[in-house]
């Protein structure tokens, strides 16, 4: 095995298409991904290809993070990526399989030595969809965040047997008949282009009101984060490999028109994951817009022939509701000298300490308790004296 190392994406785009063709391999990790990403945020760019023979065996699309003193090679977008793989060649996955753990890992940190003090591959599932991850023997610190899935049948009917079908109906049907005790409702999924961007700008908005209520950083703010999904948008090729497309919930309520929840899916296969979610929350909150959001798309998809509705990472009880699948993620650690030592000994400290937080619900719901009463004192304002 022989890796070599690339700076820039456009020389190896043509078998980077050919190897994330492969239904096992994250979207995450596509060229339209990784453009999208590349282009708005201008990070250096650590392409590592391992190659058996003459043939590519598989491609790591790595950026260079400098944090701090410490320059970390990671999965480019990691931080908006709900899994990732890589891009592994299927006749190649048993050869790296039995390949000796500590002799790829030292090739990988070989490759990168100049570039980078630590490698840091997060949210990689060791075994997906029955299938193990040929780097699963490296070094490896489980992610503090599980995914969840759900399995998809050819009818809604089927889909949700598994899930306690009879509440589940009983809550939609509840949440129609308060919509059409008001109004009526409309599953949007927008072709045009403007469309498209006004809706993805409003999500921004709905997400910032939501992230302040809450207490938490908006993840979304910062404008090259923005364009990077403004720009996924645009990327759609055709086919079953879609990077980003919007749905949206409408209602109708006394002859206005109101987006009451919005939410991002992306297309791998018959892998759907959802991305992103939002809701305005004042608009006929009774009625669980966003819950309602995930029944339709589920139930579309579901009659489009997918076989998996994966919620993303992140614990959360709506997501337990409706997944009969929970996925554990790790973070693939290999430091590559002293600086880079120190750094992954202190990551793995922060990633265990947040996984003992989240695994103790009463600890965790604590913690929020106090972001949220920390928000609501700053955005308090008191009056000017006359």
């Amino acid at each position: 095995m022989t890796m070599k190392l690339h700076s820039d994406m456009a020389s190896v785009e043509t078998i980077w298409r050919l190897l994330e063709a492969d239904p096992l391999n994250s979207l995450h990790q596509g060229y339209d991904w990784c453009r999208a990403w590349e282009f708005t945020h201008h990070r250096p760019v650590a392409i590592l290809e391992g190659c058996m023979g003459q043939e590519t065996a598989f491609l790591l699309p790595l950026e260079i993070r400098q944090d701090g003193p410490v320059r970390k090679a990671q999965f480019m977008g990691s931080e908006f990526s709900n899994i990732n793989t890589g891009l592994i060649a299927s006749r190649h996955r048993r050869e790296l399989a039995a390949l000796d753990r500590k002799e790829l890992a030292a090739a990988l940190r070989n490759a990168v030595k100049d570039v980078a003090d630590l490698i840091w591959l997060s949210n990689v599932p060791l075994r997906w969809r029955g299938v193990q991850h040929p780097f699963a023997g490296l070094d490896s610190v489980e992610n503090q965040n599980h995914a969840f899935q759900l399995e998809l049948r050819p009818t809604m009917e089927e889909t949700i047997a598994p899930l306690n079908a009879k509440r589940r109906r009983k809550k939609y049907r509840t949440q129609l008949r308060k919509i059409e005790a008001v109004g009526t409702f409309e599953h949007v999924k927008p072709k045009e282009a403007i469309e498209k961007q006004v809706l993805l700008d409003l999500f921004f908005e709905q997400k910032r009101k939501r992230f302040e209520a809450l207490g938490l950083p908006d993840v979304f703010q910062a404008a090259e984060t923005q364009a990077f999904f403004h720009l996924l948008l645009e990327a759609d090729r055709g086919g079953s490999n879609i990077p980003l497309e919007l749905h949206a919930l409408r209602l109708n309520l006394g002859g206005e028109h109101q987006i009451a929840a919005i939410s991002g899916l992306s297309r791998k296969g018959d892998h759907v994951i959802c991305q992103f979610g939002s809701i305005e929350p004042d608009c006929l909150p009774e009625a669980s817009p966003g819950e309602l959001l995930f029944w339709l798309m589920i139930e579309q998809e579901s009659a489009d022939g997918q076989s998996l509705f994966d919620f993303g990472i992140g614990d959360q009880d709506y997501k337990r509701s409706w997944c009969n699948i929970e996925t554990v993620h790790h973070d693939i650690v290999l430091p590559i000298n002293a600086k880079g030592q120190l750094a992954a000994l202190a990551l793995k400290l922060t990633t265990k300490t947040k996984a003992l937080i989240k695994g103790n619900p009463k600890l965790y719901a604590f913690i929020q308790r106090l972001r949220a009463g920390k928000a609501k004192r700053n955005s308090t304002v008191e009056a000017p004296e006359d």
